[in-house]
């Protein structure tokens, strides 16, 4: 019997009614013995006014089913209390037996409490068991109160060090010393509606020195008050600022039950009974205290994991990229999904990183296993691609210089991971792309038609001694490129073919009309319910060239004059992009680059500029010695042409092309540099 507020007496009826079989608790249920109840007619043991509902529970044993009433019982004193009465039709092979008939009546008030074998029984074995498998600390905490209301006391409070609530190893005190403590959960008997109003659940509180809740704190033992006065009451409440405690606290009797696990203390459990109830006694305490004991443990692996968790989320979204950038002619959208709720740490990683010139490396990759050690991996591996990047390597020599550093990586513990990197050109349409150990890109061209473009293979990266080698494609406007992890096309239950083609499916002539939002949608329609999916992480990118009217190229020859007709050739080009306001700027600008590329050009010199989110202009030479800045001392006639690009541009470079080298920087527009593009196709039908 889980109940401990409610008795329950059973008995074996014949079918006329006839009490044929009694339990042992028939005093307690109906004040008479059991001896002198068997052979009698049930019907005696009800009042009078409930004989037709009775007549109705024996219908019961003809037609088979169960049925319940309330009924009254008399009592010795002449008082009748309430009872629900079951009876369930039974079969037995003599055939005397008709049914059983179960009679439940409550206890009243000073009954309650006062076995002690129940008490532990629906405290340690009844319910504890369930809730050692929660991992939620709030959930846990209510499952916690719940237990101790009713079967232990009339009110129970879960408080637990803030501290912990908060992932924090460092504990934290009040002004006066005292723990930070969070109330997790308030339970109630019925009759103390205003008890979860005064102990609101939530709350971040301190209790005031000289109270029984900071002596439990201090000492880690529990504190036991039989009997809390008016007096004790009130001053409690005056301690406390609470005029509501003091009328709720006056004449209870309250244990508090410390919560310690692994020689800490996390905070206490609070039980109070009201005074119409059997005071708390020292065996209360040795059972509640088995009680706290097995919750503190709980309720520790319970703060493990979330704080191991947390760590973990944390570490792998710090890790993620909060923004990708690109042209404007260059539309995205990403999704992230990690593996199912038993891992969901791991290896998977994308990225978009807007290049000078127009350009976009896209990048996806994913480190073999799961958990922070994955996670951590992945974040060196996306730091050091963000680096290679920026230094502008190609695809191929950007993976091969990850590859030296995953087997750095792999000489200290083993580790390897896939990648494939590609960049896009918005000036002329070109994509290079190489791949270590990735399954292969997919695109869908402008006509409708789709493949897996077929990259040189290699190795994963830190396995192997195989080269990386890239494979330039041509890509019209308006096709759609698609990287993305194995946990999208394979799982347990799937060939990798079938999520090859399934994907290749999504992505059908249609998807030329939708917007990429859909398809990211579409991408992943099924992946939530795979509970055995690995983490899966998809960039899509609709390529669309800039504008012709946006970049401008010309020549110049490499002569004092080139300095000259640079200068008229960016005038005339910012007035008919109507950024004349930038012309003094930009003029100094190409005229220090243009002068930088006379002393080391063995042929003509290439200008070209750049109209997108910024204004970009490229200065190409014949030369493959990289620029340096240098400081120039106060008599130096040379030396200060790149501090002055330095200082007048958002941000410059160089970066070796062909047999030659360009150097660049880059002007913020008025606005911000949002300019509107040509619509991609389709788009005015989903606006």
């Amino acid at each position: 019997m889980a109940d401990s507020s409610a008795r329950t007496l059973v008995l074996g009826i014949g079918r006329n009614g006839e009490i044929l079989q009694c339990g042992q608790n028939a005093p307690g249920v109906v004040g008479r013995a059991p001896e002198e109840i068997v052979g009698t007619d049930a019907a005696e043991l009800f009042a009078v006014d409930g004989k037709e509902a009775l007549t109705g529970l024996f219908d019961a044993l003809d037609t088979s089913q169960e049925r319940t009433a309330v009924l009254s019982v008399p009592g010795d004193d002449g008082t009748a209390c309430d009872a629900v009465v079951t009876v369930v039709p039974m079969h037995s092979g003599a055939g005397d037996v008709g049914g059983l008939m179960m009679i439940r009546v409550a206890v009243t008030d000073l009954e309650r409490f006062t076995d002690p074998a129940l008490m532990r029984w629906a405290l340690l074995d009844d319910a504890l068991p369930r809730i050692s498998a929660m991992l939620d600390l709030e959930q846990m905490a209510h499952e916690l109160a719940g237990v101790l209301v009713p079967h232990f006391c009339d009110s129970a409070g879960v408080l637990i060090r803030e501290s912990i609530m908060g992932a924090d190893e460092v504990p934290s005190f009040s002004p006066e010393g005292t723990a930070v403590l969070h109330r997790l959960a308030v339970a109630a008997d019925n009759d103390f509606p205003s008890w979860s109003a005064a102990f609101p659940a939530g709350e971040v509180l301190a209790y005031p020195p000289g109270t029984p809740y900071v002596r439990c704190m201090a000492t880690g033992a529990p504190v036991l008050e039989p009997h809390v006065d008016t007096k004790a009451a009130r001053r409690i409440a005056r301690a406390w600022r609470r005029a509501p405690v003091a009328r709720l606290l006056d004449g209870v009797s309250m244990v508090l039950l410390p919560l310690i696990a692994r020689g800490t203390t996390l905070g206490f459990i609070v039980c109070t009974r009201s005074d119409t109830h059997r005071t708390f006694d020292a065996y209360d305490v040795e059972i509640g205290m088995d009680f706290a004991a097995r919750a503190a443990l709980y309720i520790d692996n319970a703060r493990r994991y979330s704080r191991e968790r947390a760590t973990a989320l944390t570490l792998q979204r710090s890790m993620l990229p909060t923004g990708l950038t690109a042209p404007s002619s260059v539309e995205m959208r990403h999704r992230y999904l990690p593996g199912n709720q038993l891992i969901e740490v791991g290896g998977d990683w994308y990225d978009a990183i807007a290049l000078p010139g127009g350009r976009v490396a896209l990048i996806v990759g994913d480190v073999a296993g799961h958990g922070v050690r994955a996670a951590v991996t992945m974040g060196r591996l996306r730091t050091a691609l963000q680096t290679i990047v920026n230094l502008e390597l190609s695809p191929s020599e950007g993976l091969q210089q990850v590859d030296a550093l995953m087997r750095g990586i792999g000489e200290r513990e083993p580790a390897f991971a896939t990648c494939v990197y590609a960049v896009y050109d918005a000036t002329d349409g070109t994509c290079e792309i190489a791949s270590a150990g990735h399954l292969p890109p997919l695109l869908l061209r402008p006509d409708g038609t789709s493949e897996f473009l077929d990259v040189s293979p290699a190795p994963p990266l830190g396995v192997g001694e195989g080269m990386i080698e890239s494979r330039t494609f041509d890509i019209e406007d308006g096709g759609i490129l698609v990287l993305y992890t194995d946990g999208l096309v394979e799982n347990r239950g799937q060939d990798i073919d079938d999520g090859l083609a399934r994907l290749r499916g999504v992505f059908g002539p249609e998807a030329l009309l939708s917007p990429l939002e859909d398809l990211a949608k579409a991408t992943l329609d099924g992946a939530y319910s795979d509970h055995d999916r690995d983490d899966i992480a998809v960039l899509i990118a609709r390529l669309r060239q800039l504008p012709d009217d946006h970049v401008v190229t010309m020549t110049l020859p490499a002569r004092p004059s080139a300095v000259r007709e640079a200068r008229g050739r960016v005038r005339a080009t910012l007035e008919s992009w109507e950024l004349e306001e930038l012309s003094f700027t930009a003029e100094l600008l190409v005229s220090e680059l243009v002068t930088n590329a006379l002393r080391y050009a063995t042929s003509d010199i290439g200008l070209r500029m750049l109209l997108d989110r910024t204004l970009v202009f490229e200065i190409r030479d014949g030369s493959d010695a990289l620029p340096r800045a240098r400081q120039a001392a106060d008599d130096d006639e040379n030396g200060r042409g790149l501090q002055v690009v330095h200082r007048l541009a958002k941000r410059w470079g160089a970066r070796l092309a062909g047999k030659g080298k360009i150097v660049w920087c880059e002007m913020d527009l008025p606005g911000g540099g949002e300019r509107l593009m040509e619509a991609w196709p389709g788009e005015a039908h989903h606006l």
